[in-house]
C-alpha cells in the first residue's frame, strides 16, 4: 500500500515536468501557453457559473421544501417492491442533479446502515453507474452552445434508469 501511495504522490509532478519539458524541447513558450489556457478556463467558468448556481439553488430548494420527502413517501411502496429502499431514493433523485450532494447522502447511508448492508452496497454501485444528468447537460451543452437537448436528455434518463436497475440486480447478488 505504501508503494501505491508513493507512486501516486509522484504522478502529478511527473506529468507537470513532462509537459514543461516537452514544451521546452518543442521550443514552445510554456508559461504563455499556460496563461492563455487559464484565461480561456476562466471564461468558461464565468459562462457556466449562473447555471451551476441555479442547479445548486434547485437542489437546495428540492431538499429544504420537503418535496423530496413527500415524493419518496408516496413512492416508497412501489420502489421497495423493486428493490430500492426508501432511504436510497433521495440519492437516486439527487444524483441526477449533484454528485457532491448525492455523495453526502451516500455517506449518511454508510453511517446509518454500514457499507456492507444492502443499502450501502446499492448506493455505492448506483453512484458508480449513474451520471449527474442535469449538471452535465447544463455545463457541456451550454459551453458547446447546444440548444436542442431533447434526445440527449431522453438517452441520459434511460441510461440512468438502466444504471439504477443494474445496481439493484448487482447489489441483490452481493448481499
Amino acid at each position: 500500500m505504501n508503494l501505491l501511495i508513493y507512486i501516486s504522490n509522484l504522478v502529478i509532478p511527473f506529468v507537470v515536468f513532462y509537459v514543461v519539458g516537452m514544451g521546452i524541447v518543442n521550443k514552445q513558450n510554456v508559461y504563455d501557453d499556460f496563461v492563455a489556457g487559464a484565461k480561456e478556463g476562466m471564461k468558461t467558468v464565468i459562462t457556466v457559473m449562473p447555471t451551476l448556481i441555479g442547479l445548486m439553488v434547485g437542489v437546495g430548494v428540492l431538499s429544504s421544501s420537503g418535496f423530496l420527502e413527500f415524493l419518496i413517501s408516496k413512492t416508497a411502496g412501489m420502489t421497495g417492491k423493486i428493490g430500492i429502499p426508501a432511504v436510497v431514493m433521495p440519492t437516486v433523485i439527487i444524483r441526477m442533479f449533484s454528485s457532491s450532494a448525492a455523495t453526502g447522502l451516500v455517506l449518511d447511508i454508510f453511517k446509518q446502515y454500514g457499507t456492507d448492508s444492502y443499502e450501502g452496497i446499492l448506493s455505492a454501485i448506483m453512484m458508480s453507474s449513474t451520471e449527474t444528468i442535469f449538471y452535465t447537460l447544463s455545463v457541456y451543452c451550454m459551453t458547446a452552445k447546444v440548444t436542442k437537448v431533447r434526445w440527449t436528455l431522453a438517452g441520459a434518463l434511460i441510461s440512468t434508469f438502466a444504471g439504477v436497475a443494474a445496481s439493484v440486480i448487482l447489489a441483490g447478488m452481493m448481499v
